[in-house]
């Protein structure tokens, strides 16, 4: 029986991966790096996120925010690890059982067969509102990754550490926020002028340069964030996709083939950064974002004075800030939500406090490190 792999690690620090081999043990994972010390997984905390199909590489994962990454390309190893840890390899797929999965191909079919019916019936856009609330969250998430790879080469991110950290606290905090929340959310920040933010299916935000220079304060960030999150939460982002979507893409997303998701990731990228959500999504948006942030701890003001930020910049530009482009109603907007701000709320503690947040927000041309 074979116990030693070659494939790839990841250590969740930064996107570069390195050959590694991984050994099979009875209660672990046992993984040497090409550099690097040797790190052990227990199979209790770790968790599979891809290989379940014949051909698709397998993924390996352990950790919170940026989990650590192990990836391994031979499907054999799935079924080595299965005799060597029979006590615990039951959370991992078993390429064994592969054969079951023909009654259930029947059932897709089935399902595929109605929900072309409804295509038929009702058109794509119509659809699209019934079939995301059945669509899998590993493919938005497949879905999501590929868009944002494409609207945000990684290149491009802005990745000093230190400031990428006070980024990710703010994060966390909203997160934290989100206790049913289905989707790990992450945001990267791209090097680019333009004052805008996008998010995308899965947990995906992308923050642009010029958007991130014009926060003041920590808080201002977490409002647009907030924003942006419910989004996701409220699958405006995959409804929206979807609606622009092929009969096949839709068909795709009811049964979990992560191949339609990467296909459709460059044309999902150019709709995402042409599309302007209707009225009542930007509205949704606004409103339980702002109790996201209540219930956070994190002060709202600072999405009203963000929005007022932009307003006062506009009379001073020849265009509008693709923020407010895409965001339509900006004065509207932040009546509403003075008018939630008007209820009593809790008290709210400062978001990185002792933090100079000009410092942080200059993360993509920073080349020291972060200092109070």
């Amino acid at each position: 029986m074979q116990t030693d792999w070659e494939g790839y690690y990841l250590d969740g620090k930064s996107a570069a991966r390195q050959r590694a081999a991984v050994r099979l043990l009875r209660t672990r994972l046992e993984i040497s790096p090409e550099s690097g010390p040797m790190v052990w997984w227990p199979y209790g905390e770790i968790r599979q996120t891809q290989g379940y199909y014949a051909g698709q590489e397998i993924r390996l994962e352990r950790g919170g925010e940026i989990p650590e990454v192990v990836l391994i390309r031979d499907p054999a190893f799935l079924t080595s690890l299965h005799r060597v840890a029979p006590e615990t390899a039951g959370r991992f797929h078993d390429p064994s059982r592969r054969r079951m999965r023909v009654g259930l191909t029947v059932l897709a079919a089935l399902a595929a067969v109605c929900v072309a019916a409804a295509l038929y019936v009702w058109g794509i856009p119509g659809a699209a509102s019934v079939v995301a609330p059945h669509v899998p969250v590993s493919w938005e998430e497949h879905l999501g990754r590929t868009v944002s790879e494409q609207l945000a080469p990684v290149e491009r991110h802005c990745t000093e550490t230190t400031r990428l950290h006070a980024i990710q606290t703010i994060v966390t905090t909203l997160a934290a926020a989100a206790k049913t929340s289905p989707y790990t959310f992450r945001v990267v920040v791209l090097n680019t002028p333009a004052v805008n933010a996008l998010a995308t299916p899965g947990g995906y935000v992308v923050v642009f340069r010029g958007l991130l220079e014009r926060t003041e304060s920590a808080e201002e960030l977490a409002g647009v964030l907030a924003h942006e999150f419910q989004h996701v939460l409220l699958q405006h982002a995959t409804r929206a996709l979807l609606r622009h979507a092929s009969t096949g893409i839709l068909l795709a997303a009811v049964s979990g083939d992560v191949s339609g998701a990467m296909t459709y990731g460059l044309e999902g990228a150019r709709v995402l950064a042409e599309l302007r959500y209707s009225r009542q999504d930007e509205e949704e948006a606004d409103r339980e974002g702002y109790r996201m942030l209540t219930a956070a701890g994190v002060d709202p003001a600072g999405m009203m004075r963000f929005f007022e930020t932009l307003q006062k910049h506009t009379g001073k530009a020849p265009t509008l800030p693709s923020y407010l482009s895409t965001h339509p109603s900006t004065e509207g907007r932040i009546e509403r939500l003075r008018s939630l701000g008007a209820a009593a709320r809790p008290a709210a503690s400062r978001l990185l406090p002792g933090l100079d947040w000009r410092n942080v927000r200059a993360i993509c041309g920073a080349t020291g490190p972060l200092h109070p």
